[in-house]
């Protein structure tokens, strides 16, 4: 729209505060403070002098995502931006952007508006290096496997089933299937191999599912790489590695902190894909966050089906978390989409298709109520939408039995009125006792917790699994790894595996075509459909508008 400002000129204008001045109105005590600057610091909970962990979480989900746009992450930090404002004690912990998406579809992930976390520039490229320190720690292993087997192999380890991967923090196509150790004996043992994105390493998983450094240690020792000729798991343990990765990740462990545009403190650390990796900030800085604030605002990635999901059966499984309300983005733009109407179109009001796109936040919303939560929804506005369509979504909410706000953080937040109504509602939410469960008991077998998920959450009929798939069910079960939650990963756009697929589909089947025990992690990731591991460039890279002045100022971040 002419005359408003991209969210790179929003931050640019905003006023930052030293970071040691936030520190130190969260609470953050000097000996646990390091700064990367004038504006980033980590914080090293060992040295933190702060309570044990007493905040109460707000999870903040979304309907099925849409090239629309849903505005998640900029709904979490308007949101803690008013319960700030409200005079309540609160802190923000977040995902870090993979550079992969900012570079290709996203071009940012730090919010919007006057709703977002700063530096935004800094946070969306490089930040405190954490992600190259968990590529380095995943592409160390894989040097040392290789090497163990080049030098005498020892471990007797498979080169034929190695099922780790190499990583790369950025969207490339290219690399999903390579072949390694050609150009004759001095050059290593030839075999197949590929690259994943960093967002959806292990090691990532491992990173942000830790509970401190020595639990990552150990954490890392139970990956399991590959499997011996006689197809017995070879772990990182069995080769004697887990402490010098453990070594490269120690510094990248401690949680970041920054602010937001008003000032709110933030946790920014860890980042796994939502759609094929568990979707959650690193459990340390949601602990962390919960040993400074009263309210921590959290996020999970993509739609409910996936991220919220995924934090409730897995995050909050392992990090023994409860969140006490959940909030369910949703616009108006991405209903009518979901309703049928193509994206160039979504600027003229439809009040039937928002009708029949509506479907899709109403099995959200009964699936975050199936964990035993009462879910908000949070309507966040953008400027095309009309009264008639606000109000019509409002009532159908209202119909529902859900609690609804309007909520307008991109254009007034920063400290500003857009997310007051939100806000109250959330504290009520805050305030009312619930029951949560995870959807499924641990002592389900595998192929039952996948079919639970895929017909209590998508509304799947049922799972079909390949032939490589049920083979792997059996090694799975032999290894002692059934007792694991699983790790969905599927495509984001749709409850079913086919991302054409919009709205709440039925009368579908789930497709499991490989299952991978992440025994670090401590999960069990199911391959649906066509997912992939390691995304491509769109054919209109966000990096196309990106430049730097001569200044050094960044241009065309969004």
């Amino acid at each position: 729209m002419t005359g408003v400002p991209s969210d790179l000129e929003i931050a640019r204008a905003a006023r930052i505060r030293p970071i040691e001045d936030i520190a130190a109105a969260a609470g953050v005590n000097a000996a646990a403070l390091e700064q990367y600057g004038r504006y980033k610091a980590k914080i090293d909970p060992a040295r933190l002098d702060a309570p044990p962990p007493h905040g109460k979480l707000v999870l903040v989900s979304a309907m099925s995502p849409t090239p629309a746009g849903e505005g998640k992450s900029t709904t979490t930090v308007g949101l803690a931006d008013s319960l700030a404002r409200a005079g309540h004690n609160v802190m923000i912990a977040l995902r870090e952007p993979s550079l992969g998406p900012v570079l290709g579809m996203k071009g940012g992930a730090t919010g919007g508006g006057y709703s977002q976390v700063l530096p935004m520039d800094e946070i969306n490229l490089h930040f405190t290096g954490d992600f190259h320190a968990i590529t380095s720690a995943n592409n160390a292993l894989m040097a040392l496997v290789d090497n163990h087997i080049y030098q005498g192999n020892a471990l007797n380890i498979d080169p034929r089933r190695m099922t780790f991967k190499r990583v790369l923090d950025m969207n490339d196509r290219a690399l999903r299937e390579v072949v390694i150790g050609l150009g004759g004996p001095a050059q290593g043992v030839p075999r197949q191999d590929g690259f994943d994105i960093t967002v959806a390493s292990e090691i990532m998983a491992v990173f942000c599912l830790a509970t401190d450094l020595a639990d990552l240690r150990e954490r890392l020792g139970r990956i399991t790489f590959g499997y011996t000729y006689e197809r017995v798991p070879v772990t990182v343990a069995d080769l004697g590695v887990q402490g010098a990765l453990a070594l490269l990740l120690k510094e990248a462990v401690k949680p970041n902190l920054v602010q937001t545009i008003a000032g709110t403190p933030a946790l920014v650390h860890g980042g796994p894909f939502a759609n094929i990796a568990h979707g959650c900030n690193s459990l340390v800085a949601t602990q962390t966050a919960r040993r400074l604030a009263d309210i921590v605002v959290t996020e999970a990635g993509f739609g409910a089906d996936l991220g919220a999901e995924k934090f409730m059966d897995i995050k909050a499984r392992i990090g023994g978390l409860a969140p006490s309300a959940v909030v369910v983005v949703a616009t108006v733009r991405a209903l009518k989409m979901q309703g049928g109407v193509a994206k160039d179109q979504l600027t003229r009001p439809d009040v039937a298709a928002l009708e029949a796109g509506v479907e899709n936040l109403r099995r959200h919303v009964h699936n975050v109520e199936k964990f035993g939560v009462t879910p908000v929804v949070a309507i966040n506005r953008f400027a095309t939408d009309t009264a008639e369509e606000l109000d019509w979504l409002l009532a159908w909410c209202a119909a529902e039995g859900v609690a609804a706000a309007v909520a307008d953080v991109w254009g007034r937040g920063g400290g500003g009125d857009g997310g007051d109504e939100l806000a109250a509602l959330v504290v009520r939410a805050l305030e009312a006792p619930n029951k949560f469960r995870h959807l499924y008991p641990l002592e389900l077998s595998v192929e039952d917790k996948i079919r639970t998920i895929a017909q209590e959450i998508y509304g799947a009929d049922g799972v079909d699994f390949s032939v490589p798939a049920l083979k792997r069910l059996a090694d799975i079960e032999r290894n002692g790894w059934g007792g694991f939650p699983v790790c969905m990963a599927k495509t984001q756009y749709s409850f079913t595996d086919d991302a054409a697929r919009l709205g709440a589909p039925k009368g579908f089947t789930i497709h499991v075509r490989d299952l991978l025990p992440k025994t670090g992690a401590g999960f069990i990731v199911a391959l649906t459909g066509a997912v992939m591991t390691m995304p491509g460039l769109p054919a209109v890279p966000a990096a196309l508008r990106m430049d730097v002045d001569p200044d050094g100022n960044p241009v065309g971040l969004t």
